[in-house]
């Protein structure tokens, strides 16, 4: 057979294909619509995990390399504004800086906001920096009055100074900014105390030697490194990814029915077309490679369909219906757009879990089918 006469033959089988899909409309574009369905759902939960996880990284980059944290009796204490220049001591130690930040609950928009002194502070007193979802909640605007109940029981008035701009969202959401003394003011804590402190290790190797010898200088101390932080964020993304695809178990579990029902047998109607075909002639082969492209056919159009949609969903749509469960924040969600990062080992993994499945379990009843007697098969 020539090149030709095969590429007619191949041809020839697609458009039979094409056309025994279309004598069953009904049927094919149910499955089409309940397969891409579950594609869209399975692909909207791995590129939203995907993307926020190369956020999060990003953010990550400018973390410091090591963080120093002091417990007392398990709990999170203060650290003394004199150990950090024996902190600053540590050989292959470039930097020491303490840090203060808080976390305060704000009555009127019923969130916890994260309250922070920047390392370069470019206010005055009686100023704050507010992120995009604190400036959404208290509806506040740059210029405008920014109370806050202090320790002390007393409010203290700050002035909106500007709105950290939407695109560091992610992070920024449910910052407040201010002055040293302000933060002071606001939780009464002592000037010689720092929340934290973070180092700075130059050699990137001596990071986890540098965390040993915190912990040995500083015995109820604890050492955080970058890399700790990172595989935290991704723990926990890919820990709510799992809760939402175990929420969308159910349509999974639908979609399995409708594998198995179709790798079970086929109908009076296909076993007859089969009967048929092998009567007038018909290879074995050439029932297979037909049955073969009818199920390819569905699939990959659902497949298709399915990312299309998921990527629409997330990087055009926010993932609006699964942000809440990814997110991970509550009344100060954060308003953005995620960068498109697609992974093509994610989506080669979702293709042969979604579309090779199917796809060969259309195969099998048909074979039954093709290799049996034609006059049996038509009767039966």
């Amino acid at each position: 057979m020539t090149a030709r006469a095969w590429l007619e033959r191949q041809r020839a089988l697609l458009d039979f294909t094409l056309a025994s899909l279309g004598r069953r409309p009904g049927k094919n574009l149910a499955l089409l619509l309940v397969y891409a369905l579950v594609v869209f759902a399975l692909a909207s939960t791995l590129l939203f995990t995907a993307a926020l996880r190369r956020e999060a990284a990003l953010v990550l980059r400018g973390a410091p390399d090591v963080v120093v944290q002091r417990l007392v009796a398990g709990r999170h204490d203060p650290i003394p504004a004199a150990e950090v220049a024996r902190l600053a001591s540590i050989r292959g130690v470039s930097a020491a800086t303490g840090r203060r930040w808080g976390y305060y609950f704000d009555r009127g928009s019923r969130a916890n906001l994260t309250v922070q002194v920047p390392p370069a502070w470019w206010g005055g007193d009686g100023e704050v920096v507010v992120g995009e979802g604190v400036a959404r909640a208290r509806r506040a605007a740059p210029g405008e009055d920014f109370p806050m109940l202090a320790a002390s029981g007393h409010f203290i008035h700050l002035r909106v100074r500007e709105v950290i701009p939407a695109d560091s969202a992610l992070v920024s959401s449910d910052l407040v900014l201010l002055s040293d003394g302000d933060f002071q003011r606001l939780f009464g804590d002592d000037p010689a105390r720092f929340t934290d402190v973070a180092l700075t290790v130059p050699n990137a190797r001596e990071v986890p030697m540098v965390a040993e010898k915190v912990v040995k200088l500083i015995p109820q101390a604890r050492a955080i490194t970058r890399a700790e932080l990172q595989r935290t964020y991704e723990s926990v993304f890919d820990r709510r990814s799992g809760l939402v695809v175990a929420l969308l178990a159910t349509a999974v579990l639908a979609f399995a029915v409708v594998a198995w029902d179709k790798a079970a047998g086929l109908s009076a109607e296909e076993r007859r077309e089969i009967g048929v075909l092998k009567a007038l002639g018909w290879e074995t082969s050439d029932v297979l490679l037909v049955k073969l492209q009818e199920g390819a056919v569905v699939s990959l159009l659902a497949f298709a369909a399915g990312v299309l949609a998921a990527y629409a969903h997330v990087f055009l749509g926010s993932a609006w219906l699964f942000a809440a469960a990814l997110k991970g924040w509550s009344t100060l969600s954060p308003d953005y757009r995620l960068t498109p990062d697609v992974s093509p080992l994610e989506l080669t993994t979702l293709f042969f879990l979604s579309v090779v499945p199917y796809t060969v379990a259309t195969v099998v009843p048909a074979w039954r089918a093709a290799t049996a007697d034609p006059d049996e098969v038509m009767r039966s």
